[in-house]
């Protein structure tokens, strides 16, 4: 490339940054990271308001411990279980399309190489460059490994990082029974007349951090996230503990 060329490409956003692929390694590294650590955090919340509302509303009909902790040891079973389970199938659904992708392009590459490069040359020249700068930026980085550049540019896939469905679901299920070990302490530890009040404060004020670390991570505003997802857990442990209590005054149960 000529030197008005380069100073044409570092004009062009990320280009430039792109022709070693450090900067994207770099930014796809730290997204997956994000990613992965803001999916632990939501499955901590869930863990939290989904066996919080079991066991409050359990003990809104009753207050045999034993009933209590019956229940919510199922509700941790089976919430994590289904959690897992859920991020199985989602990834491996995603994983599936990746590789579709991945085996696409790796046989338009073998099949019809020059226009594959058109096309990525055409990418670069939506974002700005000109005809001849972008078949050179094209040129250049699929000399170096076309499926990789075709990929990265065109696909934002990274062929040696597809998601791992095993992985996924390690992670959900972890998460999630880590956050419903808050609520599920809190009813069986204190007595009777406390266990409702404290599980209350324990889950809302568990709920309050991880709706602000999520939003931390998102870069989103901590205290209207915070607020949101205490409102919506008060809501919801305000709803199974009445129709606990009516249950259990009624006989029903």
């Amino acid at each position: 490339m000529t030197a008005v060329d380069l100073s044409e490409a570092n004009s062009g956003s990320t280009i430039i940054g792109r022709f070693t692929g450090t900067d994207g390694e770099r930014r796809g590294g730290l997204e997956q990271k994000l990613n992965a650590l803001r999916a632990g955090v939501l499955g901590a919340n869930d863990g939290i308001v989904s066996t919080a509302a079991v066991v409050v509303g359990v003990a809104g009909a009753t207050t045999a411990t034993g009933t209590i902790a019956m229940a919510g040891i199922a509700a941790v079973i089976g919430g994590a279980v289904s959690m897992a389970l859920g991020e199985y199938v989602s990834v491996s659904s995603q994983r599936d399309s990746e590789q579709h992708i991945i085996d696409h392009t790796r046989r338009a590459l073998q099949q019809d190489p020059e226009a594959e490069l058109d096309a990525l040359a055409g990418l670069y020249e939506r974002r700005g460059l000109t005809s001849q700068t972008s078949h050179e930026v094209a040129r250049q980085l699929s000399a170096r490994d076309p499926l990789d550049a075709h990929l990265r540019e065109r696909h934002n896939i990274d062929a040696t990082d597809v998601a791992s469905p095993w992985h996924a679901a390690a992670a959900s299920f972890i998460a999630f029974a880590v956050g419903a070990l808050l609520p599920l302490l809190a009813i069986l530890l204190p007595g009777p007349e406390l266990r409702v009040p404290i599980t209350f404060v324990a889950t809302l004020t568990g709920l309050a951090l991880t709706g602000a670390v999520a939003a931390g991570i998102a870069g989103g505003s901590k205290r209207r996230a915070a607020t949101r997802v205490v409102i919506g857990g008060a809501l919801a442990l305000a709803a199974t503990y009445l129709i606990g209590s009516l249950l259990g005054t009624t006989g029903i149960v």
